[in-house]
């Protein structure tokens, strides 16, 4: 729903704060501009992906002087203490602009909740008003390379020193990193308790000494992604967020946030899938139609999935679903849209060319994307079975076991 088609039942105080939302937009912000919708938002320049981030940073930083960041917040963390439909109308009228908060506002979206939940007063007054103006930006530091789908199994280590620790490890997967001030890492501080309670979530400063970031090249030649080694680091104690060896708390608060903000995300495609089969000659081709019929539904059952969740999430009620039906839905959406997309365009999704070729090849090599970042689908399904279904949790040798004792590659 967008600012042009919103229910016409909105209170007296609704509508008058939609129109002065819409009014501040329409005086600092650009109107989409009829731009092609076949373009990708792929960086594959470095300078360009940079410039990118900071043109996203400061636009975050221009809603939060604007009090249209963090709408729904505490006042005493920098919020506006509104709330929760006002941040519903701000966002429904935020698509009809060019502006967009990009991976900064996915940090938010993140990092936030984990902050207001868990972490101290001092951490909530000095952390929370810098992240929603993105005075400071902060990317994710959990993946390893042995540690992927197994998080909990994370081996990067954290010893205590007086009134730091000292961090040693990789990291992995680690988007913007490059670009960002501040991190949030997990770090093993007790490799003799089992491997989910010997973890902690400390908050770190990019450049502190010992931290290097190396860009990964990925398929689709952009470098979202980096690595990044840890040697020596030395971290504050007064920057754990919850409890020491209690860190799987928050990082679940985190990890939760994730799934639903990358489901989220998602841009509708359906409407390209029809054009580019279309073009082909292919709508009246009875397995072409079934498969456009097929993720058409799809689709629309996950945009009404997402539309109940954040119904109830405003009203203050319980989710009518998991949430992590939504995500595991877009990313088994994903790779159908571009495994579709290649079969539509046969041989011309080599030799040919043009903007529709080269959207229906990123949605080819970004299929699987999405059903890996934030975890993977096989994990969630474990989780949604356990958590929602109630079944047996997943047999497991080492959940118990103390970490050091686990057998690693």
């Amino acid at each position: 729903m967008t600012a042009a088609n919103h229910k016409t039942d909105e209170s007296a105080e609704q509508a008058e704060f939609r129109a002065r939302v819409k009014a501040w937009y329409d005086a600092n912000a650009t109107p989409k501009r009829d731009d092609s919708p076949w373009e990708t938002n792929v960086h594959r320049d470095p300078a360009d992906a940079r410039r990118h981030f900071l043109t996203s940073k400061a636009w975050q930083g221009r809603l939060y002087e604007a009090g249209l960041a963090g709408i729904a917040w505490p006042e005493e963390y920098g919020g506006g203490g509104g709330k929760s439909w006002m941040t519903r109308i701000e966002r429904e009228i935020s698509l009809g602009y060019e502006e967009w908060v990009g991976f900064v506002g996915a940090t938010i979206a993140m990092l936030g909740p984990a902050l207001l939940r868990h972490g101290t007063e001092e951490q909530k007054r000095e952390f929370l008003p810098k992240l929603l103006s993105a005075e400071l930006s902060f990317c994710q530091l959990f993946s390893e390379p042995g540690a992927g789908s197994d998080l909990a199994a994370l081996a990067t280590r954290a010893e205590r020193d007086g009134d730091e620790f000292i961090l040693n490890g990789q990291k992995v997967w680690n988007s913007s990193a490059q670009f960002c001030d501040w991190g949030f890492v997990l770090v093993r501080t007790d490799p003799d308790a089992p491997k989910h309670k010997g973890i902690t979530f400390l908050l770190v400063d990019m450049s502190t000494p010992g931290i290097e970031v190396r860009p990964l090249v990925q398929i689709n030649q952009s470098a979202h992604f980096n690595e990044v080694f840890l040697t020596d680091v030395r971290v504050p104690v007064a920057n754990v967020v919850g409890e020491i060896n209690q860190g799987w708390t928050p990082a679940r608060t985190v990890l939760s946030n994730e799934s639903a903000f990358i489901a989220g995300a998602r841009i509708p495609t359906r409407s390209k899938l029809i054009e580019l089969a279309g073009d082909k000659g292919l709508l009246g081709d009875l397995v072409v139609r079934q498969d456009l019929a097929n993720y058409y539904s799809r689709e629309l059952i996950s945009s009404w999935m997402g539309e109940q969740v954040q119904y109830a999430v405003r009203r203050g009620g319980s989710a009518p679903m998991d949430p992590g039906l939504i995500k595991l839905m877009a990313s088994q959406n994903r790779r159908l849209s571009g495994d579709l997309a290649s079969r539509i365009l046969g041989a011309d999704l080599d030799a040919g060319s043009g903007e529709k070729v080269n959207w229906a090849q990123m949605e080819l090599l970004g299929r699987y994307s999405i059903s890996i970042g934030g975890g993977t689908d096989e994990v969630l399904k474990n989780n949604i079975g356990e958590r929602s279904l109630q079944l047996p949790r997943e047999p497991g040798y080492d959940k118990n076991q103390r970490w050091r004792e686990i057998p690693r590659s």
